[in-house]
This record gives C-alpha cells, structure tokens and sequence, in this order.
C-alpha cells in the first residue's frame, strides 16, 4: 500500500520497478542513499514504536516524501524534521507551510548542532529511516549526545542494526557496538524487506529502538576520551591493544595492565564497560586524553 504524504491523495502516480509514488513528488537520488517507505503499515508500526503521547518533541531525519511525517505530526507537540535534499525540503515546507508546530530544517544531521537546534524540548524522540550509505555516522553523531535524546526508533540496514548489539568475541562487534551499548539499551524491533521501499534496496532492513541510560555509564568529561580510545583500539582490530593504542601513548601496555587487561587482548575480547575503566585509568595518568 502506498503512503500518501498530505495534499498528494489522488495524484497521478509515475512507477520505479512496479512501485509507485507521487509523480510531481522529486526522484530518488542515488548520492544520497535514498529509498522512500511506502508502505502505510511499516510507517504505522515505526511510529508505535516511538510510544508518543502527544507531549514529546519528535525530530525526524530523511523525511523524504513524508510517510513517517504524516504520522507524526499527529502525535508530537512539536516537530523538527533535518533533510538535506533540496527538493524534497521545498516539498516539505509546502505541506506543511500552516503548521507553525514543523520546523524544517535543510541541512546534513552531521553538521548541525543538534542540542542547539532542540533547545528546551531537549530531550526528544527521534525516528528516521536513515539512508543505508550514512546510517552508521548518523547513529554515532546521536549516539554522541544521548542526553539530548528520551528514544531513538531508527530504521537501518539489518546488518547495521546487528553490529549495535553485538557482543565481544563475535565478527560484528566494533566501535559502533561499544558506543551504542554505553549510550544506551537496544532491542531490534523488527525485520523491514525490500518492497516497503522504492527504490527496492537489495538489502534487508531492522527497525531498532535505543533507549538512552539514566545515567549514563560515562561521564560527559569522559565522552571523547571514550570515542578516542574505542576508534583507535578497532581501527587495527587485528593488532594487540598493546600495540594499537601505542599511538596514544608509549606506556599504555603497562595503564592496561594495572586495570586488570591483558596488552596482547585484541579490541573485540574487551566490554564496553571495560573501554571505559581504561579510558578512566589514562585520564588518571594524564596521557594527554581529551576531556571534553
């Protein structure tokens, strides 16, 4: 079933591989990774998943066409949505040009100063059908200012969504896996297949909801020595901890020992909990670790 965006009920349709949307409505690009739901029942239970009462701001990114949008704007107080598409953003202020409630926002989410934007709705529910191609820094810029956040309903690539909660030892476990199960817990809502989408991506999708620690398991004085250490650790995941964090230091081996880890362990063998006793214990010795 096609979701219609409002004011696009009963459009002449144009087809992309025996799908349909709006066909005054702009084209997908393919530099920006888009893939536009269309099917009415998936946006309906994405938004159940958000548990809105009509009191919690919403910010939305990749809005696209408007089928979460449409949804949305029912059932949140205030509404910001972050496109970075010029066409689909013109399209977007028309449709809701009198609702003085959506503030629409062009831009790239990665460059925007989020707890800026939110201000005093802070902190507020986010949904999105993120684009496959920048899912993953997406999710790590949230993931930077969780405090900013009540949830995260995110739709992603399934194979993205299994690296959030990943555990040690396993092939998906990274960077990505630490940072998300710091910021918060994760559960995979559920699976999405290729025809909720036009165009078809020859992938599968997961909708994933992350909600944020009270408190959380560092503190903001920590949160880029913590970033730091993780990169560096998993950017040579092959090399001994001993020797991929050298760079930070060249008594590191010796911090890592005194907290009860082996140097010769690789990144994927340490909790996430276990970054963070280490990145505590450097800071101790003032190795030179950012603090904020």
């Amino acid at each position: 079933m096609f979701l219609a965006p409002p004011g696009l009920c009963g459009e002449k349709l144009w087809s992309h591989r025996g799908e349909v949307i709006p066909r005054s409505s702009p084209r997908p690009r393919k530099r920006f990774g888009q893939h536009f739901l269309v099917q009415a029942g998936v946006a309906e239970r994405i938004v159940a998943q958000a548990d809105l009462t009509g009191r919690e701001g919403v910010l939305e990114i990749g809005p696209g066409h408007g089928a979460l949008t449409a949804l949305l704007v029912r059932a949140a107080v205030e509404l910001w949505l972050i496109e970075i598409d010029r066409d689909l953003n013109r399209s977007l202020r028309e449709q809701f040009a009198s609702d003085d409630r959506v503030h629409v926002i062009e831009g790239d989410v990665l460059r925007i100063d989020l707890p800026g934007l939110l201000g005093p709705r802070i902190p507020v529910t986010v949904v999105a059908n993120l684009p496959y191609n920048v899912a993953t820094p997406v999710v790590m810029r949230l993931l930077d200012t969780p405090e900013c956040f009540a949830r995260l309903v995110l739709m992603l690539q399934r194979e993205v969504a299994a690296r959030l909660s990943a555990v040690p030892g396993t092939r998906t476990y990274g960077a990505l896996s630490v940072m998300a199960q710091l910021a918060g817990t994760i559960r995979t809502a559920f699976s999405v297949g290729p025809g909720a989408f036009v165009p078809r991506p020859k992938v599968e999708s997961s909708v994933v909801v992350i909600e944020p620690l009270r408190p959380p398991r560092y503190s903001a004085n920590e949160r880029n020595a913590v970033r730091r250490i993780v990169r560096t650790a998993f950017a040579q995941r092959r090399k001994q901890l001993g020797n991929a964090l050298a760079i930070l230091h060249p008594h590191v081996s010796g911090v890592l020992r005194r907290v009860g880890i082996d140097p010769r362990r690789r990144a994927e063998t340490l909790s996430p909990e276990d970054f963070v006793r280490l990145t505590q214990a450097l800071r101790q010795d003032q190795l030179g670790l950012p603090s904020r």
